[in-house]
């Protein structure tokens, strides 16, 4: 069984989606972390990574596996590196290029073959998997997800003001939606979840309660 899990960033993704995947017996697959993994290649290399013709020059040469609970940069651990503003920025950059998106999503369908799992990004419900038994579809107020993302880098010691993950959040909102290819939209077959107001235990049990 996959379920998906798509939506904007800070509307509590990632959280969701280990506590079900825990709750479930299910592995968990953050895509995000991918495009986060090819952002940190391309920053360690001093490029843009809204510089297409560079990222592609280096893409063929990049090896991404995403055992349980790591993400392998061509062998090398690099979960601990991936949860900044730059690589948030620059995974939502690196996005917007059909031929990353091409090169990573056959990855992601490979490690959602024949396993149960829980898979969430931008477009897993309608791009990557399209026939997931269970689609579920996050949103909440982009302020409420700046707030989000503000406490998050501050716990752990990143400086930063809530103007800025707020411009950030709706740059990001523009990119996400207007891409070319795989854009973030809602599956017409999703259950939408509203996080404004629920804490992230009551997100669970109401997703752990549809799919059980």
């Amino acid at each position: 069984m996959i379920v998906t899990i798509d939506g904007p960033a800070g509307s509590g993704k990632s959280t969701a989606a280990k506590a079900l995947a825990t709750r479930l017996g299910f592995d968990y697959l953050d895509t995000g972390a991918m495009y986060r993994a090819v952002a940190l290649a391309m920053v360690r290399r001093a490029i843009d990574p809204s510089d297409t013709p560079a990222v592609l020059a280096v893409l063929p040469s990049l090896q991404i596996e995403m055992p349980p609970g790591r993400v392998l940069l061509n062998g090398e651990e690099v979960q601990a590196f991936l949860r900044t503003p730059v690589l948030s920025d620059g995974a939502s950059k690196v996005s917007a290029i059909k031929e990353v998106r091409e090169f990573l999503v056959p990855i992601q369908r490979r490690i959602g073959q024949r396993r149960q799992i829980v898979c969430e990004g931008r477009d897993q419900g309608t791009v990557v998997f399209p026939d997931a038994e269970f689609k579920f579809f996050f949103d909440a107020d982009p302020l409420v997800r700046a707030e989000r993302r503000y406490r998050e880098h501050l716990a752990v010691g990143l400086h930063t003001i809530l103007e800025d993950e707020l411009r950030a959040v709706l740059e990001r909102d523009h990119r996400d939606r207007t891409r070319a290819d795989g854009p973030l939209r809602q599956p017409p077959d999703a259950i939408v979840i509203c996080t404004n107001s629920l804490t992230p235990e009551q997100i669970v049990d109401e997703m752990e309660r549809r799919v059980r």
